[in-house]
């Protein structure tokens, strides 16, 4: 075989094993793949399927010596960097083989500037430094899409959204012309449009460069559009590999199948404008006040949210889209009266934009929120039972211990848990277990408002479809009204039945959902519409970097 036939990468039989406490768990099981040169090759499934462990593996980045190899080889370009001296991997490492995380900005030192990180690379690398330095810096900047990069150099990461952070990252990685790139969930935390850019960014440089990849991610959707070959893995194992397209049009394997019958699914509630008004708002503003000079006089504002109008109505559900930084969340706290606004704010028939803490406390139990990492917004420290009691010892303290004991049961079983459950903690559950406990906690006080936020967009496909379902069905049987708040627009979709598009604050667009899907009038719209959907280049909108 030609040098040029043979594959770039070869996994062979590769086996992770954990050891911890004198006990051994195998994370990955006699997994064998390879990449070809100019070749993406992606590794798909759900979290905890040994995607990541695998590809660090290539590396050798696992926490060694609490992680060993039972079997495999990694051959890469001939050489076998399972057997590699520690100098022969640093040599591999940022110079052949480069790889780019999930999330940015845990990734980027918050106390060093843009070119100082990508500076640091170059000189330890290349010896590049000085003007030289600073020119490819500039070079890179340009070439991963940062506008006016000459004023991005001093910026700190911080500074930068989210998508300019990951261009940041991409930028470092390719800073000395890998031949291979490792990409693990880089699009996972991003708004779709931007999502859309980045996967075009990477194709045109991998064509470009003629640079392999291994693309981790459990976004099926993406792998359509953008690999050359997937292998499929659960619980350590790949089940399914082979073409983009065999895999898509002909899978073989249940869990394969599963995952491709995992996209939110079913119809939104039918458009009801004869329920009741749950909740009304008029004009809704909320300004930050910009503070400059010795006296920190006010100079300008950052208006977050300008001028929205709105009414959601029981049994409803009302989808909020646009991108990061769009005031979808502040709108929804506005209406929480979690953050002071101004404008009308009516809430099952009272005008609550003027209450003041005390007087908002009677109304909290029936205005409840769902946040977007269940891990985050539950106490490590209290029972699964304890979290979901809390509310009631607040808003219904005549409840004896007993009948408190008995709601938290009824409240997991609604939510398809356990009641035997509720003596465990968050830890002990998976994300979209976590996330039903978060459901839990807010249908215990039986609330006629509940603001969701981005509340599937942590959790794998498989477990987002049945949140979905989970959300639909609470809402049928409680006439409950929805504030769904998202940037993931296929799950808006299967829930919403109104809809508003925001950006920079303001509303572009708003309408009934099925109306604003099948024809969108607004060019940004459109564009968000054509990056979820279509997952192709965006540039209609004005949506750049």
């Amino acid at each position: 075989m030609s040098e040029h036939m043979k594959p770039l990468l070869s996994v062979r039989d590769l086996s992770v094993a954990f050891h911890q406490g004198g006990r051994e768990s195998l994370a990955v099981d006699s997994v064998s793949f390879d990449i070809g040169r100019g070749e993406i090759v992606a590794l798909v499934g759900e979290s905890g399927s040994g995607k990541s462990v695998s590809a660090a593996s290539v590396l050798k980045l696992l926490p060694y010596p609490s992680a060993s190899h039972p079997s495999g080889q990694i051959l890469f370009d001939g050489r076998d960097l399972m057997t590699a001296s520690a100098s022969e991997l640093r040599s591999v490492r940022g110079n052949e083989i480069t790889m780019i995380f999930q999330e940015p900005m845990t990734s980027l030192n918050p106390l060093h500037t843009i070119e100082r990180q990508i500076g640091e690379i170059l000189a330890l690398h290349q010896g590049l430094e000085g003007d030289g330095g600073r020119a490819r810096v500039l070079e890179l900047l340009h070439q991963v899409g940062i506008r006016e990069p000459e004023k991005r150099l001093t910026a700190f990461p911080h500074e930068l959204s989210g998508g300019q952070r990951q261009r940041v990252m991409i930028a470092m990685a390719l800073a000395n012309r890998p031949k291979l790139l490792i990409a693990d969930e880089p699009t996972t935390a991003l708004d779709v449009t931007v999502q859309a850019q980045i996967l075009e960014l990477l194709g045109r440089l991998k064509t470009e460069h003629g640079m392999s990849m291994l693309f981790i991610t459990h976004d099926l959707g993406i792998v359509r559009k953008f690999a050359d070959r997937v292998c499929v893995m659960t619980k350590g194992e790949i089940v399914e590999a082979g073409a983009v397209e065999e895999i898509f049009e002909r899978p073989q394997h249940p869990y394969t199948k599963k995952l491709l019958a995992s996209e939110p699914r079913g119809e939104p509630p039918l458009l009801d404008e004869t329920k009741p008004i749950v909740m009304q708002g008029e004009d809704i503003r909320v300004w930050f006040p910009i503070k400059a000079g010795f006296l920190r006089r006010t100079v300008d504002h950052v208006k977050a949210v300008d001028g929205v109008d709105l009414t959601l109505r029981a049994g409803q559900t009302l989808g909020v889209v646009g991108e990061s930084g769009s005031g979808k969340t502040t709108l929804g706290l506005a209406l929480s009266r979690l953050i002071s606004s101004k404008g009308r704010i009516s809430f099952i028939g009272k005008d609550i934009h003027a209450f003041s803490y005390s007087e908002m406390r009677p109304l909290r139990d029936r205005l409840q929120i769902v946040f977007q990492d269940p891990f985050g917004s539950l106490s490590p420290r209290m029972s699964v039972g304890e979290i979901i009691a809390e509310g009631l010892k607040v808003h219904e303290k005549q409840l004896t211990a007993e009948e408190r004991d008995s709601r938290v049961a009824w409240a997991l079983e609604e939510v398809g848990l356990d009641p035997a459950t509720r003596w465990r903690y968050p830890h002990e559950f998976s994300g979209g277990q976590r996330q039903r406990i978060a459901i839990a906690r807010a249908m215990v006080l039986k609330p006629r408002f509940v603001m969701l936020d981005e509340p599937t967009s942590a959790l794998d496909m498989t477990v987002q479809a049945q949140v979905v379902d989970l959300l639909r069905d609470l809402q049928a049987k409680h006439d409950l009204a929805y504030l769904f708040i998202s940037h993931d627009l296929k799950v808006v979709k299967a829930l919403a039945n109104e809809l508003i598009v925001m950006r920079g604050g303001k509303v572009v667009e708003k309408g009934p959902a099925s109306d604003v899907f099948a024809a969108p009038k607004a060019d940004y719209t459109r564009a968000l519409m054509a990056a979820a959907f279509d997952l192709e280049a965006v540039e209609a909108g004005g949506i750049r970097q």
